[in-house]
């Protein structure tokens, strides 16, 4: 079936939500409208002119942009400026632009993990918290016959995720009472008549970001005009989120040989290395997809053997040798790994919500750096 950018958008929100974004990361759409149908949709990780011509060229309707175009407020719209005129291109063809930046760092499943998957990188955790979300429990009380659809319904809706398990949920079966009057419409019973039906309390837990979403769906399947329900806050379990990731290798290798096996994974001519033994080993790991300097300090008290992570500034290798910190600079733009990763993500829903759209990654380079 046809979709309209809205539709696909609250898919992919649900997945990387706007608010897991850092403060002041301009998430989000940046140009056009979603209120359109999507034939084609493009992931690129920047959008460079030249990757504005090649969406004119191929007909894009949507670009998934990992780094925001509008990072800091345009003061002018001079259209004699090549970063400029691409704005007025992208309207003129009515190409719209979503980005998600820190966001799809920090999700479940998102680039940092993905990084950790190609690097053999185990048993991981965050880096750095930024996010501590609490968890909420619905118990409602349908006729037993309706029992196994609000489970499905529920779960669909994301409740019952806990850990590595999805679907969870506990049952009690019980004898619920009421009496229908006034301009009662009862799906069972009969006005002014006390009414004794066999139902099932069901339980699902789920974070509170998700709250509004699992109501509507249970509303959606109640048989009952007033359902009835309880919600409340649980304090015994919440979710938390952070930037990178920490984690460990199947076994130690040595700092050269784990080099050039980022550089074979990321198809990397070279890479900075800031190391005061190059000959030891490494087993534990941290990584930070983009610019993570500031997060070393962290990846020291994590205890990590290497840290990766782009951009590191001159000073700061200089504070990490001094505090014995190995860490491995194999550029930004290892990140359009989000690429390929993406575009398998969106065939999928594709696939399991019959969308009739294509999904492509851009084919141009936006890497300025050479090796020489």
């Amino acid at each position: 079936m046809s979709i309209t950018g809205r539709t696909f958008i609250e898919k992919f929100e649900s997945y990387c939500p706007q608010w897991l974004a850092e403060e002041g990361d301009p998430v989000g759409l940046h140009i056009g409208t979603l209120n359109k149908e999507m034939k084609t949709i493009m992931v690129t990780l920047d959008v460079r002119p030249e990757v504005v011509a090649e969406a004119i060229e191929k007909q894009v309707d949507l670009i998934i942009a990992k780094h925001p175009p509008i990072f800091r407020p345009a003061k002018r719209l001079d259209t004699d400026q090549p970063q400029t005129k691409m704005y007025a291109d992208l309207l003129k063809n009515d190409i719209a632009v979503f980005a998600a930046h820190t966001n799809l760092d920090i999700i479940d499943n998102g680039l940092n993990d993905w990084f950790c998957e190609h690097l053999g990188i185990q048993h991981t955790t965050y880096l750095t918290k930024t996010h501590t979300v609490p968890y909420k429990k619905l118990a409602v009380f349908v006729p037993v016959d309706h029992a196994a659809e609000m489970r499905t319904a529920l779960g669909q809706a994301g409740a019952g995720t806990q850990g590595d398990y999805v679907n969870t949920s506990y049952s009690l079966i019980g004898t619920g009472r009421f009496t229908p009057v006034g301009g009662a419409n009862p799906t069972i019973g009969e006005l002014n008549k006390e009414e004794c039906v066999q139902e099932a309390k069901i339980e699902v837990i789920f974070p509170e970001t998700i709250e509004e979403q699992v109501l509507a769906a249970m509303y959606e399947v109640h048989p009952y005009e007033e359902p009835a329900f309880d919600l409340y806050t649980i304090d015994n379990l919440k979710k938390n989120y952070g930037l990178g990731r920490v984690g460990e290798l199947d076994k130690p290798v040595p700092l050269s040989q784990f080099v050039e096996t980022i550089k074979k994974t990321f198809s990397l001519e070279g890479l900075r290395l800031v190391a005061v033994d190059e000959e030891k080993e490494i087993k534990r790991v941290a990584i930070c997809g983009g610019s993570g300097e500031k997060f070393y300090k962290d990846a020291l008290a994590k205890q990590v053997d290497v840290y990766i992570t782009g951009d590191v500034y001159y000073h700061t290798a200089h504070d990490m040798e001094a505090e014995g910190l190995t860490v491995i600079d194999p550029g930004h733009h290892i990140e359009e790994l989000c690429m390929p990763e993406l575009v398998k993500l969106f065939n999928q829903w594709k696939k399991d919500y019959n969308w009739d759209v294509s999904f492509i990654q851009s084919e141009i380079n936006t890497n300025p750096f050479k090796f020489r």
